[in-house]
């Protein structure tokens, strides 16, 4: 069955391509282009019954949100609650990252639920399994999950054998799972990774269904000590060899960056990314710009991504409040939500991107004439916004509880 990608190569404008022409507010010859050349994705599984979603530099700056199941809590009931949370609060994809409970019938219940886009990270449930970490059992794992409608895997085929000695002086090692159980595999056996080793027969898999490949980073910084490190790069230069390899085979494919980067080398780590893999879309976990933000991550994080997403990463993955300190619930799901939605509009409008500072100007005319209700519901939360403004009350309406009397706005209509 034909992708996307070897339409667009042939010259054909789907239907989910004048979708995306619609929502960006682009032509529909541009997306094709774009699409084309690997400068963008569609995340959609042929058989999935969704909205598709594009992901790309020129395009909006997307935001995903991580939810799933874990040992401790293994209740598909919290994931369903956090997965409506998500998308309320504006989330443009979800990622199923379950560890605990039954994970196929969890799968295709959130599958089933969502109305956005759905990526999964196809080794956790080959851990969970307790099967053998052999291309065999991966490759059943993948196919079934793409039967089932999954867009997007994070697939960690960028570790190899021979990065290994890189991660032994780092502070923190290996933090991502997939990662970690990779390495522990090639140390274990001194084979190679098979993801790397049998690429070519994931990426029949994914052509099959149209589902993107996400090229995990497995070797990212967990720490501010480690970013940038020998490690990270030498698997970012991997990663974009295989990007290229899978655009050849007729599939879609974004890259995965880090992690824990200080704002300095946020730059960096763009130009590091164009140089390696030009403009395949770049998915970023953050980043997280100080490792002392217990509690407040999602600020961390939307920090981070700002600059990120303003040097050209096209793709956010939220950070919660709850990062590195336990399961988040759906508040916290609705606070990173917000905060990295904060984060790629503060992107896109200093880039100019359509749509964005029409509706600053409207929100701002709003506030200017005491529309309150018209900037409730241009603001990224309107019920916090509300929330906020109603819980405060003042004998004159228009006014704010802070100004009062003193309200400039209300001075400046009088003048």
């Amino acid at each position: 069955m034909p992708t996307q990608i070897s339409l667009a190569q042939d010259g054909t404008i789907t239907p989910e391509m004048i979708f995306v022409s619609e929502y960006e507010n682009i032509e529909a010859d541009h997306v094709k282009d774009l699409v084309a050349k690997g400068e963008a994705v569609i995340l959609k599984n042929n058989i999935h019954n969704i909205k598709p979603l594009a992901v790309g530099e020129e395009l909006k700056t997307k935001v995903n949100a991580n939810i799933g199941t874990s040992q401790a809590h293994p209740e598909l009931e919290n994931e369903l609650v956090k997965l409506k949370s998500a998308i309320d609060a504006g989330a443009d994809a979800v990622m199923d990252l379950s560890t605990g409970g039954d994970l196929n019938s969890i799968r295709e219940k959130i599958m089933e639920v969502s109305t956005v886009p759905v990526g999964t990270v196809p080794i956790y449930e080959l851990m969970v399994s307790g099967k053998d970490l052999t291309i065999k059992n991966y490759i059943e794992i993948i196919k079934k999950q793409a039967q089932q409608g999954v867009d997007f895997f994070t697939i960690h085929s960028g570790i190899k054998k021979e990065h290994l000695p890189f991660i032994e002086n780092r502070l923190m090692g290996v933090v991502s799972r997939g990662g970690a159980a990779l390495v522990a595999y090639i140390k274990n056996t001194g084979n190679e990774n098979p993801l790397y080793k049998y690429y070519d027969d994931i990426l029949e898999v994914c052509a099959q269904y149209d589902v993107t490949v996400s090229l995990g980073d497995g070797l990212r910084p967990g720490c501010i000590n480690d970013a940038t490190d020998k490690a990270q790069i030498s698997e970012l230069e991997v990663l974009g060899e295989l990007a290229r390899k899978t655009r050849e085979a007729k599939v879609q494919v974004m890259i995965e960056g880090p992690g824990h980067i200080p704002l300095n080398q946020i730059k960096e780590n763009l130009d590091l990314k164009k140089k390696f893999a030009g403009k395949t879309p770049f998915y970023v976990l953050g980043p997280l710009v100080t490792d002392i933000a217990a509690g407040y991550d999602h600020i961390c994080g939307a920090i981070g991504g700002t600059l990120a997403a303003y040097y050209g990463a096209s793709f956010l993955c939220y950070v919660t409040p709850r990062e590195h300190l336990g399961l988040p619930d759906a508040n916290d799901v609705r606070e990173g939500v917000i905060a990295s939605k904060i984060a790629a509009h503060a992107a896109d409008l200093a880039l100019g991107k359509k749509g964005t500072i029409e509706r600053d100007n409207k929100l701002s005319k709003a506030r200017a004439d005491f529309d309150w209700e018209t900037e409730f519901n241009l603001s990224l939360d309107p019920a916090k916004a509300r929330d906020r403004k109603e819980s405060c009350k003042t004998a004159d309406y228009r006014v704010c509880s802070m100004c009062g009397d003193y309200c400039s706005m209300k001075i400046s209509r009088g003048i």
